[in-house]
């Protein structure tokens, strides 16, 4: 059964010291196997294991499957939710300690697994939705114009059709991409090129995967893969982006409001 992510099971997860040295190494190198992540830690590989199931139930990582091999993601978004909650709860601007937390986790995502054939980064969140809502909600410009940097999504969604993300007045052109895969409400791949700034011209164009699935058609669980040719410029541009889109789009879902504006 799904559930929806809740702070409780994210502090929990993050209370126990063997659990933040595998977020740690996860920091350090992304998409690592269960042997990989087993050096350097005194416990039986069952013990590892029990300690990753408690880390992947409260959504701060999400495993892959690379042909044999089991891979583990750091997965920035629930310390997103939890820093835009509390921190806007108490306080008008963010804490600089927090703010800086949050983007040293949101490029943890970000680093290359020598497992993979190519860098990766992985989200993802549950949301208190219906798959139909969040598909909606990917590729509705009057959604993604609230929680997707203020970018108006245009296209038709079928394979080979072009994808473009405008800026909010429709002036300039954000990012351009193809369909490649459109599965409605389940899958949509598309193609990426950054293009908002020149500095990003000659960068490859990289693939994202939107995957969203539930058990009950009422609780998704959105799964975005950001896949590169090449750890270029825009592959670090993008690395501390994705947890902001996720976690807003799920705000904007569940409560009708988009978390304030993020800079």
């Amino acid at each position: 059964m799904l559930r929806v992510m809740d702070d409780d099971r994210v502090f929990r997860a993050l209370a126990d010291p063997t659990r933040r040295h595998l977020l740690d190494r996860l920091f350090e190198r992304d998409g690592r196997t269960l042997t990989e992540l087993l050096e350097g830690v005194e416990m039986s590989r069952f013990g590892v294991m029990k300690h990753l199931r408690i880390l992947e139930g409260a959504g701060m990582i999400v495993t892959r499957r690379a042909g044999r091999e089991k891979l583990h993601f750091l997965n920035a978004v629930p310390v997103q939710l939890i820093a835009d909650r509390w921190v806007g709860k108490y306080t008008r601007e963010r804490a600089a300690a927090l703010a800086d937390l949050k983007a040293v986790l949101d490029e943890g995502g970000a680093h290359m697994s020598p497992s993979a054939t190519k860098p990766r980064q992985v989200y993802q969140v549950y949301i208190n939705a219906s798959p139909e809502k969040v598909w909606q909600a990917i590729t509705n410009p009057e959604f993604t114009t609230r929680y997707f940097y203020g970018s108006y999504v245009e296209s038709t969604f079928e394979p080979k059709a072009k994808l473009t993300h405008y800026t909010g007045d429709r002036s300039a052109v954000m990012v351009e991409g193809e369909i490649i895969e459109a599965d409605p409400p389940r899958r949509l791949v598309h193609s990426w090129n950054l293009r908002y700034d020149p500095k990003f011209a000659g960068d490859a164009a990289s693939q994202v995967t939107w995957e969203i699935a539930s058990e009950d058609g009422k609780v998704s669980k959105l799964t975005v893969i950001h896949e590169f040719l090449s750890e270029d410029a825009s592959y670090a541009e993008v690395a501390s982006g994705w947890s902001w889109v996720v976690s807003n789009l799920k705000t904007l879902l569940e409560t009708g409001e988009a978390l304030p504006s993020h800079d």
